[in-house]
């Protein structure tokens, strides 16, 4: 799973394109730079500088303050205008449209012949951030890796290969934890024309890189390149960096919350754009399915005979008759919801399922957390790659690096596929069906099929149908009643690394390497739909619970949620420091997590696309979210071997509850020294977990020899991190990354893994 897209990741960093108009220069930014600059200005360049100044305060009418500057400067009856300057340095990256502080800094620029600049400035720098207050560390640092970025390439499109190279393996490695990827593309950028033609460069030095810093921390960054007369990394911060200061005196958490990258709109477009009406609500229940489940149910509660099932389905009555009401005061209108087939027996059967899952549904809360199943394989020799489980719990299936499907029956029974064409005319009874099916005793299969490694699957809502995508660029549908591939998709360039069905299960999306999701109908074998906007490769696509919006993560950093009939984007979330792999909606469509390589989980409001929290915790990346079906709780799956439970709508009544005093107590009170320390941390093979007592919060694990032991994935185990106060509980496995999660319609929750040496 870790390694599944290793041979594509530094393709899909380098073939990124870059996209977006780079914003103004912030107010505060150019003040301070201005200020600056005037004071430490050489003779040699007074003059110039002085013309543009006033010209800018005729164009303002600042009339007293024009009069003295010419009295002082001698400059009666002179001035120049910014189109003046463009036309005198066309070879300049100053166009007629920079601002007085663009010129005045590439005044000071031009006259610094000092090669070493960048080195020695960028040196001290580092050399002031290790030492200041650890409060404002994490922005400082965050705020110091694009300037080191566009130093470098500065560096590079001044010729200066040597210095360059000097200048990256003195300071590339500060980056590699955070920006391990564009370090190494960076690397290989050695001369003026690779930066010009490489589209990771191009993208820097065309948009603006986004940070998160409290006032105090931009006002002390600022203080520091003013005092040191550091002007060219002051023309770096004016140029490239687009710094938002957070509202309130708390400083900012982590460097991963500082760091928002670049996303081609500063934070006011972006703002705007998220601002686009959307509808949310559920998916109108169908006039011919509603008929049908109460035609049925009324027929088993009008028997003569009142026995257990006559009394079930005069409850499941009532229950659907509240089912029947709310969904009649916040559905979707006819014209707003997607387009669907009639409806069969299959819905009807499923409408009638979910009403008997939601009457014994067991209600989670932080103080009633749910019972999990966990499905360990063995033996897997570190190839499986994808995993996933039916809804109504029969049927597990993975995917493997061999290119082949095993599909296993948790209920242990045969899986035994039709052994050609039914004829309907001779079916007459359970022994004629169970005549024309395979003699095989075995409770598994295997599909064969594709031509390279399988990276995703996933199973219709009514168990009949997989959906499978793969390397070799490639989706596959296949029958469950016969064990065949029924339908092969092809429209994607590159290799396909996610797919999934809609919950209504005609249609389905798949995300690819091409940096394109698209929409498909099982009926159709070419795209209905092509979503394309990200920077780098899509790694997972989920759909919205009405259908009508798809949800996108990529190795951009970001997350997208395109409008189904329409073909476009309506939201983009940024905020993630690494790639996105993973995300997941609340059951009601309000909410939206997305987790991948950074560690961290953030949870976004679909509404409005602000971020509601930013989940910490796990020691490595994140494989897996599930929310729970009141979409309270969210539970996530990582490659550091646990799963972990969330609080999502915490509040301080709830923290106050006696269970979760309780529980926090005795997390204080013994805490695991290594990740296997507790022998009944977690049974497997579909066991339900007993749980381990987490760490405390606030406090980094304990570790061992046996902790820092290296495993698929990594060497996260030997990572600390800081909790976040929304977990509520963490169950450890025994050296298996959680592959996959999800939560039934009863609010069992179930997890995939592979158990690793």
């Amino acid at each position: 799973m870790s390694n599944r897209r290793a041979d594509w990741a530094e393709g899909g960093s380098d073939n990124s394109t870059g996209g977006g108009a780079g914003s103004a220069p912030s107010a505060n930014t150019q003040g301070a730079a201005a200020g600056h600059v005037n004071g430490g200005a050489r003779q040699g360049s007074q003059k110039h500088i002085d013309k543009v100044v006033l010209h800018y305060l005729k164009t303002k009418g600042y009339r007293g303050a024009e009069n003295a500057l010419r009295s002082d400067a001698k400059l009666l009856g002179q001035e120049s205008t910014l189109g003046d300057l463009a036309q005198a340095f066309p070879g300049s990256e100053v166009g007629s449209d920079a601002s007085v502080p663009d010129w005045i800094l590439f005044y000071n620029e031009s006259e610094e012949g000092n090669p070493d600049a960048y080195n020695q400035s960028y040196g001290e720098l580092r050399r002031w951030i290790d030492s200041s207050l650890d409060v404002y560390k994490h922005e400082l640092y965050a705020a110091s890796y694009p300037v080191f970025v566009h130093s470098y390439l500065d560096l590079l499109m001044r010729g200066l290969s040597g210095k360059a190279m000097e200048f990256m393996k003195r300071y590339g490695s500060d980056h590699i934890v955070h920006h391990g990827k564009v370090i190494a593309v960076l690397k290989t950028l050695t001369t003026k024309s690779h930066v010009e033609e490489n589209a990771l460069s191009r993208l820097y030095r065309n948009n603006k890189y986004g940070i998160r810093m409290t006032r105090v921390g931009f006002e002390l960054l600022l203080a520091f390149l003013q005092d040191h007369h550091y002007t060219l990394l002051m023309r770096t911060v004016n140029q490239h960096l687009n710094i938002r200061t957070v509202d309130g005196g708390a400083a900012v958490s982590s460097e991963a919350d500082a760091d928002v990258g670049i996303t081609g709109h500063t934070q006011s477009q972006l703002d705007h754009f998220n601002s686009q009406d959307i509808a949310l609500g559920p998916v109108p229940l169908d006039p011919f399915v509603c008929d049908e489940v109460e035609r049925t149910l009324q027929g088993e509660a009008g028997r003569l005979v009142k026995d257990a099932t006559a009394k079930e389905a005069s409850a499941l009555l009532d229950t659907f008759a509240k089912v029947r009401q709310e969904n009649a005061t916040s559905a979707l209108s006819a014209d707003d919801a997607i387009p669907m087939p009639p409806a069969r027996g299959a819905e009807v059967a499923q409408q009638i399922a979910d009403l008997k899952a939601l009457r014994k549904r067991v209600k989670l809360s932080p103080a009633a957390l749910p019972s999990i199943c966990m499905y360990t394989l063995h033996n897997t020799s570190n190839s499986l790659t994808c995993a996933t489980v039916s809804d109504d719990l029969s049927l597990m299936a993975g995917g493997f690096s061999e290119s082949y499907i095993k599909i296993w029956s948790l209920k242990n029974e045969p899986l035994r596929g039709f052994v050609g064409a039914i004829n309907p005319m001779s079916i007459n009874s359970e022994e004629d069906v169970d005549s024309i099916r395979e003699k095989t005793s075995e409770p598994y299969r295997k599909l064969v099929g594709h031509s390279g490694a399988v990276f995703g699957l996933d199973i219709s809502f009514d168990s009949k149908y997989l959906i499978s995508c793969s390397e070799d660029k490639t989706t596959r549908l296949w029958s469950l009643d016969t064990y065949t591939n029924v339908v092969c998709y092809k429209g994607h360039n590159y290799p396909v690394w996610d797919v999934a069905f809609s919950p209504q299960g005609f249609y389905f999306a798949t995300a690819s390497h091409d940096r394109t999701a698209r929409l498909w109908s099982c009926d159709h074998v070419h795209a209905l739909r092509i979503f394309a906007g990200h920077l780098a490769d899509v790694n997972c696509v989920r759909f919205h619970p009405n259908s009508k919006y798809v949800v996108t993560g990529s190795c951009d950093k970001s997350v997208r949620l395109w409008d189904v009939q329409r073909g476009s984007c309506v939201r983009v979330f940024t905020g993630h420091t690494g790639s996105v792999d993973t995300v997941a909606i609340s059951p009601d469509g309000r909410i939206m997590a997305s987790a991948g390589e950074d560690q961290t989980i953030n949870v976004w409001d679909l509404g409005s696309g602000r971020r509601m929290d930013t989940l910490t915790g796990h020691t490595g990346p994140v494989y897996s979210l599930a929310f729970s079906q009141e979409g309270t709780l969210l539970l996530s799956g990582s490659a550091d071997e646990t799963v972990r439970s969330w609080d999502i709508k915490r509040s301080s009544s709830a923290s106050e509850h006696p269970i979760i005093a309780q529980r926090r107590a005795d997390q204080q009170e013994s805490a695991p020294d290594t990740a296997a320390a507790d022998p009944d941390a977690m049974e497997v093979d579909g066991a339900e977990t007993n749980g381990a007592s987490t760490s405390p919060k606030q406090q980094p694990l304990p570790l061992s020899a046996d902790a820092k032991k290296r495993d698929a994935a990594g060497i996260w185990k030997a990572k600390r991190t800081t909790e976040s106060e929304a977990l509520l509980k963490t169950w450890r496995t025994k050296s298996t990354p959680v592959y996959s999660l999800m939560t039934t319609k009863r609010n069992l929750a179930v997890a995939i893994g592979a158990f690793t040496l």
